[in-house]
């Protein structure tokens, strides 16, 4: 049912196609992120238009909001929602590493409070799979521990424990219909890397995530630790780098191996007013947009480009309109979509090392970068 086929490279760069029981994963692929089973601000029919492949939703939130026994009893993720593509779930791991204040782990699982109400909950790796079967998503991941880069000796342990882990939720996954991915950890300790890669590769996991990365390390220590890591995984596995989603980390990503992104910061960056650019990151509550007649990006077909201007996008946003948020996550989005899409036409055509270059200074440092002044 799961099949990972590579249909063309250039250097480590992979075109490929990986097969779900909601249709086919034409990779790289960007996936944007609905948290709680919708992405912020848009429709699925929008989220079509945009041409989004896979969305990933939240077992931590779904579980504790409204409940995934009730998502089960209502046919599953994909009939809640009204999303007939593929979808993925995450283990809820990274987000009980972000309630550092109210967890405690040990090996059994984590004891954490809901970020709602203050009650108290248990997540085992057990658990976790059970609220993903019940979710019903094509792919499902290992619960996991993420530890903070900065803690290199805590790195191992949570490492250890994530191994340990991986192996509980293979025994514990029943359902056929489910691809399970393991995950690496182990900080940016180049040694830790190794050790688990070397071991997630060594179980019969439909696909292998990269996690830890983008919690606070350096791109630089991003960068090495995926040049480290993804010549070890399997070549017939797609590769999966979990949280990541700049335009630049997308290219650089997909030139070091890696085969599926997802990150919230489009629709985030939306609700916060900002838009990607050529020009830098814009911030379109920035006066200097209020009679600017231009589209965010003239060289950008999304249909927030084709339809307004900046002047007119800066007037949402300073009214407080909630169009704002729909028409800038429609901009981010396709950016993002149609960046890797390009990029996967560009593996095929054997052009995509050639237009790395131009591609970087295209969108490098979009972050930073001041927008140009009309």
């Amino acid at each position: 049912m799961f099949k990972y086929e590579i249909i063309s490279t250039q250097g480590r760069a992979r075109a490929g196609v990986f097969s779900t029981p909601h249709g086919n994963l034409e990779t790289p692929v960007f996936a944007p992120v609905g948290t709680q089973a919708t992405v912020k601000t848009l429709t699925p029919a929008q989220l079509e238009e945009l041409g989004a492949s896979l969305i990933l939703s939240n077992t931590y939130h779904l579980y504790l909001r409204p409940g995934d026994e009730l998502v089960r009893e209502l046919g599953g993720l994909h009939k809640f929602m009204q999303w007939s593509g593929p979808m993925l779930t995450d283990s809820g791991g990274y987000q009980v590493f972000s309630l550092a204040q109210t967890r405690k782990i040990d090996d059994e699982g984590v004891i954490f409070k809901s970020h709602i109400d203050g009650s108290t909950h248990r997540f085992t790796p057990e658990k976790s799979i059970q609220i993903q079967e019940d979710l019903g998503a094509d792919i499902i991941m290992t619960f996991d521990e993420c530890s903070d880069p900065n803690e290199a000796a805590y790195s191992e342990i949570a490492m250890e424990r994530t191994h340990r882990w991986a192996e509980r939720c293979l025994i514990a996954k029943t359902r056929v219909d489910q691809a399970l991915f393991g995950i690496i950890q182990g900080g940016v300790n180049p040694a830790l890397r190794t050790a688990s890669a070397q071991f997630i590769s060594s179980l019969p996991f439909h696909g292998i995530a990269i996690g830890g990365l983008s919690v606070g390390e350096s791109k630089a220590e991003m960068h090495s630790t995926l040049e480290l890591v993804t010549p070890l995984l399997p070549e017939n596995k797609p590769r999966y780098l979990m949280g990541v989603g700049t335009p630049e980390d997308l290219i650089n990503g997909v030139a070091r191996g890696i085969d599926i992104f997802d990150c919230v910061l489009p629709t985030r960056l939306a609700r916060h007013n900002a838009a990607f650019s050529p020009e830098g990151r814009l911030n379109l509550m920035n006066a200097t947009f209020a009679r600017d007649p231009r589209p965010i990006d003239e060289s950008c077909d999304c249909y927030t480009c084709k339809t307004f201007t900046r002047a007119y996008l800066r007037h949402l946003v300073v009214a407080r309109e909630l169009l704002a948020g729909t028409l800038l996550s429609i901009h981010n989005l396709h950016a993002l979509i149609q960046l890797v899409k390009n990029i996967r036409i560009s593996i095929l055509n054997g052009t995509f090392e050639s237009k790395v270059p131009a591609w970087l200074t295209q969108w490098q440092g979009n972050a930073e970068r001041e927008p140009k002044q009309v």
